[in-house]
């Protein structure tokens, strides 16, 4: 029998792993936002200088264009590009997966689990392992390097998980609450609307900021689908930072902020409905 004294020594040794586990896991990022905020030259400093020592926003205004020395990257159109096709093929696919998720839910029909197993298995495919494919279809239909051609690969890759994790939310509502207020008068369309989308709107929103990740910082598809400035992202963005012999570093993590900020702040906004979501629908009856 285990005594109090090895307890507390197991759970303050558990904690001290826990917390430098995520320190080494915090760190790169952290290098990343000091960097954005230090000139190239204390970048490339020898040794290197963990604290900024003069810290600004220098490296921002040059990507914007409103500093003296900008940079030639029109970032501005990149991050126009990105919350397009994020939010579009978000939206889509949150529209699709509500579809899905609730004629999987609430309807029997011919290869129901068959057609979902399907879905299941399409997102074990790894997304660089459709570039070639993609590129070869998408080049014949005239969809390389173009925002429609980007979102419907995004809307294709969120789909199928969108489709499970609503579906999830869905099997846990009861179904006697819609076919009350169907007796009371209300259509199968205001039951739904009324009764079962307010109870699984947590689940919607966990399905929603999970396709907006997963289509803001794809980049190995969007690397190879797009070109110009017309519907380059962000992420295909950073690499026009690399020159044939150098790097800029400090512009290269001040655009990695950028592409930060937008995910921290939607999942700050959702996150009351993230927490509830991913804990009412983590385990499905």
């Amino acid at each position: 029998m285990r005594t109090p004294f090895r307890k507390t020594a197991g759970k303050v040794a558990l904690w001290i792993l826990t917390f430098v586990l995520m320190v080494i896991m915090c760190v790169p990022g952290l290098w990343v936002v000091l960097t954005a905020f230090r000139p190239n030259a204390e970048v490339l400093a020898k040794p290197p200088v963990w604290i900024p020592e003069d810290p600004g926003l220098t490296n921002f205004a040059k990507i914007f264009g409103f500093a003296a020395d900008q940079v030639a990257i029109p970032v501005p159109s990149y991050f126009a590009n990105s919350l397009i096709i994020a939010l579009t093929s978000t939206a889509i696919a949150l529209l699709i997966g509500m579809s899905g998720g609730y004629a999987f839910a609430r309807y029997r029909f011919r290869f129901k689990n068959g057609i979902f197993l399907g879905l299941m298995l399409s997102r074990t495919v790894p997304g660089i392992a459709l570039s070639l494919p993609v590129f070869i279809i998408w080049s014949k239909l005239g969809l390389i390097d173009t925002k429609p051609g980007l979102i419907i690969v995004y809307v294709a890759l969120n789909v199928p998980f969108t489709i499970w994790l609503i579906d999830g939310f869905f099997r846990q509502i009861p179904k006697e609450m819609s076919e009350a207020a169907q007796v009371d008068g209300c259509t199968r369309w205001q039951a739904f609307w009324k009764i079962e989308f307010p109870l699984a709107k947590s689940g919607i929103a966990s399905a929603g900021i999970f396709a907006f990740l997963t289509s803001w910082n794809e980049y190995a598809l969007a690397s190879n689908l797009t070109r110009s400035t017309d519907s380059k992202t962000l992420p295909v963005g950073l690499m026009d930072f690399t020159a044939q012999f150098t790097i800029d570093w400090a512009g290269m993590s001040a655009m990695a902020v950028i592409i930060i900020i937008p995910a921290l702040i939607l999942t700050f906004l959702v996150q009351k409905h993230l927490i509830a979501g991913l804990t009412f629908g983590g385990v499905k009856g």
